[in-house]
């Protein structure tokens, strides 16, 4: 247990970490990184760079052609609000950031899903309208 809440700090870390900080006396802001650099700088550090997750201590769920991926509101959920020992990222990455990396990973590592997540739907905590899949 102490080794999964060891794992889930050194993710907000390396979160936190990885979104550009404005520093004392910087003018610009923040720059945004694109899906596959939070994937890089963020994700990658659990899923492994082949996103195919880790088994030890713990178990770090594989991305790669990972069926859970075909709706977003399933990675969303999990990626604003955490599961396991996945921790949240809600307040550490920009919305813009969370619908990039998970458009990324949808359309990586063996996933084919090529809808793009929206910011509205990070927004909206990945909450499908009523009639979304009625069709």
């Amino acid at each position: 247990m102490k080794l999964i809440a060891t794992l889930s700090l050194a993710g907000f870390a390396v979160a936190t970490s990885a979104v550009a900080q404005p520093r004392p006396g910087d003018a610009a802001p923040a720059v945004a990184l694109t899906g596959a650099q939070v994937y890089e700088n963020v994700c990658q550090a659990c899923h492994m760079p082949n996103a195919k997750g880790a088994v030890g201590a713990g178990r770090i769920a594989s991305l790669a052609g990972n069926a859970n991926l075909k709706y977003p509101e399933y990675p969303i959920g999990v990626v604003t609000g955490g599961k396991g020992a996945m921790p949240w990222f809600r307040g550490q990455l920009t919305d813009q950031q969370i619908a990039d990396v998970i458009t990324y990973v949808r359309t990586h590592f063996g996933n084919n899903y090529k809808a793009k997540v929206t910011v509205a739907q990070v927004a909206d905590g990945g909450v499908p309208a009523p009639h979304e899949y009625e069709r």
